[in-house]
C-alpha cells in the first residue's frame, strides 16, 4: 500500500471515530440535559403569566385604594377642561397662537445672533 493510501485511510478512520464519539456524547449526555433545561423553562414560563397578572391586579387595586376621591374628581375635572380647550382651540392650545409663534421665533433668533440687533 502506498503512503497516500495509508494517509487517506487514517484520515477517514479518524474522522469516523471523532464523529462517533461526538455523536455519542451529544445523544447520551448533552441532549437529555438540554431537554431537561427546556422543560424547566417551559414550566417556569407557564407559572410567570398568572403571577404577573395577580401582581398587576393587586398593585392597581392598592393604588386605587390609596388615591383619595377628591384627587380623582379633581384630576377628572382637569382632564375634561383640557379636552374641551383642545376641542375649542385646536392645536393652538398646544403651540399657541400665531403671535406667540412669531414672538418665540424672534426671541430664539436673538439668542442665536448673540443678542445683537
Amino acid at each position: 500500500m502506498e503512503l497516500w493510501q495509508m494517509l487517506l485511510i487514517q484520515v477517514a478512520a479518524t474522522a469516523v471515530v471523532v464523529f462517533a464519539v461526538i455523536s455519542l456524547f451529544y445523544l447520551a449526555v448533552l441532549k437529555p440535559f438540554l431537554n431537561k433545561k427546556v422543560q424547566e423553562l417551559i414550566e417556569a414560563a407557564e407559572n410567570i403569566e398568572p403571577k404577573v397578572s395577580q401582581g398587576v391586579k393587586r398593585g392597581v387595586g392598592e393604588a386605587f385604594k390609596d388615591i383619595p376621591e377628591a384627587a380623582a374628581k379633581e384630576s377628572t375635572r382637569q382632564f375634561l377642561r383640557f379636552g374641551s380647550d383642545l376641542f375649542e382651540n385646536g392645536l393652538s392650545s398646544f403651540i399657541g397662537t400665531a403671535e406667540d409663534l412669531a414672538r418665540r421665533s424672534a426671541v430664539s433668533g436673538k439668542k442665536r445672533s448673540g443678542g445683537q440687533d
